[in-house]
């Protein structure tokens, strides 16, 4: 996957940058800086929602509603299977890490899935792309609604509160208003998108790249980073990995006890073991709006966006092999 290739490199290259940047100059993107980031952080969160909204085909998507139980399966482990994991994670060695960085962990678990490239990755593994599609478009609505619901959860019962009506007050006007304004707007520049897709999609990743920047300049200026070592970063990635092949390999084993096929394997495997970047941090931005230690809580999900590719990729390979391999006719 070529193309998918270089568009990995340029954006793990841009998040980097910024995170540096931020290190060197957290003066502009702090609050208070002259980026103004509490107002350009939104506008850049609606851009990124509205360009979602008028590349977003439904039609494309009726193949695969009917599949309700691998929607099940996929839902299932969005939203419940990896934020009970998470809960039992935070039980067993909590104690042993920062706070945000717990929150952060969690708020890993309880992000929708990815759409771009879970479709992709479904789509090289020769797989089912409308089941795919179906579930992956489905996840980030939910994620909405649900993400937050988990993330009070959480924060109720380390003795903390969130304003849960006002955060879907704020998810209304800078996610599900710029989405639906994207849908409606799809007929007259829909066309249009899908020519300059190249366009569309380096003004979505500069705006989360920009949102990255953002995100730790505030961590920096108030110097949360300080308490914080090589150690803890070490795991991080360890939990990430470990999070990640563990939904793996509880996937499989359903697939198998369930007799799923392996071309709609891989829409489930795809889709229930990645979580989304593109939602993740704009949805950070308005959950936890003000809180200097944003940059530590999208630590985790930072770590799990490159992760989750480099090893899906080969996965959708050799799935892709295998299945050319079944359709080839035996020699006589």
């Amino acid at each position: 996957m070529t193309i998918g290739k270089v568009k990995l490199d340029g954006f793990l290259t841009g998040m980097v940058l910024a995170i540096v940047l931020a290190a060197l100059f957290p003066g502009p993107g702090a609050e208070g800086g002259v980026l103004q980031p509490e107002l350009l952080t939104k506008l850049g969160i609606a851009l990124v929602f509205f360009l979602n909204g008028a590349l977003l085909s439904f039609a494309a998507l009726r193949d695969g509603i009917m599949r309700w139980r691998l929607h099940l399966i996929i839902q299932g482990t969005t939203f419940v299977l990896f934020p009970l994991i998470g809960l039992a994670f935070l039980a067993v060695v909590g104690r042993w890490i920062t706070p945000d960085l717990r929150i952060g962990l969690f708020y890993l678990c309880a992000l929708p899935s990815t759409i771009s490239s879970s479709v992709a990755m479904t789509a090289a593994a020769r797989g089912n792309v409308p089941v795919a599609l179906f579930n992956a478009s489905l996840s980030s609505p939910l994620g909405i609604l649900i993400t937050p619901l988990w993330m009070s959860l959480l924060l109720q019962t380390s003795g903390q509160t969130l304003d849960v009506w006002s955060i879907f007050i704020d998810l209304t006007c800078w996610l599900v208003l710029p989405l639906v304004a994207g849908q409606i707007a799809r007929p007259l520049i829909g066309a249009w998108l899908q020519r300059h897709r190249n366009w569309a999609q380096f003004a979505d990743r500069g705006t989360i790249i920009l949102l990255v920047y953002t995100s730790f300049c505030d961590s920096f200026a108030k110097n949360i980073w300080s308490g914080n070592s090589p150690i803890t970063l070490a795991l991080t990635v360890a939990a990430t990995l470990g999070l990640f092949f563990l939904v793996l390999v509880l996937l499989w084993k359903l697939c198998d006890r369930f007799h799923i096929a392996p071309t709609f394997r891989s829409a489930v495997v795809f889709c229930g073991t990645k979580k989304s970047l593109a939602s993740g941090v704009p949805m950070a931005h308005l959950i936890f709006a003000g809180n200097p230690g944003l940059g530590l809580i999208l630590l985790p999900i930072m770590i799990y966006h490159p992760l989750q590719l480099l090893i899906c990729t080969p996965l959708a390979s050799r799935w892709a092999k295998e299945t050319q391999d079944a359709e080839m006719p035996a020699e006589a």
